[in-house]
C-alpha cells in the first residue's frame, strides 16, 4: 500500500479516519522558506468538516501541529512532519459495516484484500479525512508558488444540473475565484449559489446526495514543465487528482467538449501579445505533456456522497445472504463543497514538484 507520491517533493500521509491522529511527512521543501501559519490555517478551514450547515456535522478544527522540521514558521530541515488530532469520531456508527459492506464504499474490497483486522472505521485509510494532511502540504506549496507569481484557484463549476458562470480559459478572473471561496457555496454566481443551497438542503431532507464538478485554474506558469509520454504534466496531475477519494472524472481544457469541435475550432492559434500566447486555451495550458505558459485549466468530476440514509441492497459477509442497509451518521450531502482545497493542493504540489528552485 503506497501512501507517498512525488519525485523532488515527496509527500507521505499517515493515519486513519478514526485513529488518534492523521498527518503528513514532506521531503524536499526549500530550507529557509517561511510559512504563513495563519494563512495555512485559513486554507485548511476551507476543507474542515462542520464549518457550515451544507456539509457533514462532524466537527474538526484541523489545525496542523508541526512536530519536526519547522521552527517559528520557518522550514529548517529537509524533512518536515505535521499532525492533526482527531477529536470528534463516532466509531459505533460503523460497526455494522464490518459484516454488511456499504454500496460504493471500499468496505468489501478492503475486507477481501486486507482481511478483517484492517481498520475501516470511518472508511479508515480510504477516507476523505486523509485529504486534510494533503492540504497541509498543498497549502505550503501554494504559498511557495505565490512568491513566484503562480496562483492556483478553483470554483464549483456545477452541482447536479446547476452551473456557475463560465470563465475565460485564456484569461481567467482569478480575483473572482479568490472571493468566491469565501462563500458557503464556492461559486462566482450569486443566483447559482442560492439554487445550489436549495438543492443541497433538499438532498439532506431526502437523506440523499448529489455530485459536483470542480474547475481549477493555475496562472503564471513558465513554459517547459513536464516531459513527453509518462512524465507529462497532465499525466502526473491526473494521477494525483484520481487519488482523491470520490473523483470520477478528469479533463484538461475543453476536455470532452473537444469531441464535438472541429480542428479549426479546437486549435489554439498563436498571437504575439507582449510575448508568445494563444488566443484560446482549449489545451488547458499543456501541449505535448509540457506547459505552454497559458493558464492550466482542468475539471474534476466528484461523485455523490456514497453514504446516504435511503435503504440500499447489500449482503452479509458472514451469512452470505442479501440484506437491506440503511446508513446512519453524519455525512456530506455534497462532497464537492469541501473538496476544492484538496484539488488545489494536488495541483500546487504537482507544479512545485516539476519546478527547480
Amino acid at each position: 500500500m503506497s501512501s507517498s507520491f512525488g519525485k523532488n517533493i515527496v509527500v507521505t500521509i499517515f493515519g486513519e479516519s478514526h485513529g488518534n491522529s492523521i498527518g503528513v511527512v514532506i521531503d524536499g521543501l526549500p530550507i529557509g522558506e517561511k510559512i504563513d501559519l495563519e494563512k495555512l490555517n485559513e486554507f485548511m478551514s476551507r476543507r474542515a468538516p462542520g464549518k457550515n450547515k451544507y456539509g457533514t456535522k462532524r466537527k474538526e478544527r484541523d489545525l496542523p501541529k508541526f512536530i519536526a522540521g519547522v521552527q517559528d514558521g520557518k522550514i529548517v530541515a529537509n524533512t518536515i512532519c505535521a499532525v492533526i488530532e482527531n477529536s470528534d469520531q463516532r466509531s459505533s456508527d460503523y460497526e455494522q459495516f464490518k459484516d454488511t459492506p456499504r454500496p460504493s464504499h471500499a468496505d468489501y474490497v478492503a475486507y477481501m484484500k486486507y482481511g478483517k483486522d484492517f481498520d475501516m472505521r470511518g472508511s479508515g485509510s480510504f477516507s476523505g479525512r486523509l485529504t486534510a494532511p494533503l492540504c497541509i502540504a498543498g497549502g505550503i506549496a501554494k504559498q511557495i508558488l505565490e512568491k513566484k507569481g503562480i496562483e492556483v484557484q478553483s470554483h464549483i463549476n456545477r452541482v447536479g444540473g446547476i452551473s456557475d458562470i463560465s470563465l475565460d480559459y485564456a484569461n481567467p478572473d482569478m480575483e473572482s475565484l479568490k472571493e468566491c471561496v469565501k462563500k458557503e457555496i464556492p461559486v462566482v454566481s450569486e443566483s447559482a449559489e442560492e439554487e445550489i443551497k436549495n438543492l443541497i438542503n433538499r438532498m439532506r431532507d431526502e437523506e440523499n446526495s448529489v455530485g459536483a464538478e470542480i474547475e481549477c485554474f493555475a496562472t503564471g506558469l513558465p513554459v517547459g514543465l513536464g516531459e513527453p509520454n509518462y512524465d507529462s504534466f497532465d499525466a502526473v496531475l491526473a494521477k494525483l487528482i484520481f487519488s482523491i477519494p470520490a473523483v470520477r472524472g478528469f479533463s484538461f481544457g475543453s476536455g470532452f467538449d473537444a469531441v464535438s469541435m472541429t480542428g479549426k475550432e479546437h486549435n489554439d492559434e498563436y498571437v504575439l501579445d507582449g510575448g508568445v500566447k494563444t488566443n484560446t486555451n482549449n489545451a488547458g495550458g499543456v501541449v505535448g505533456g509540457i506547459t505552454n505558459g497559458m493558464p492550466i485549466v482542468f475539471r474534476t468530476a466528484i461523485k455523490p456522497t456514497a453514504s446516504i440514509g435511503l435503504s440500499q441492497r447489500s449482503f452479509s459477509i458472514s451469512e452470505s445472504v442479501e440484506k437491506d442497509l440503511e446508513i446512519k451518521g453524519r455525512h456530506d450531502p455534497c462532497i464537492g463543497i469541501r473538496i476544492l482545497p484538496v484539488i488545489e493542493s494536488m495541483c500546487a504540489l504537482a507544479i512545485l514538484d516539476f519546478m527547480e528552485y
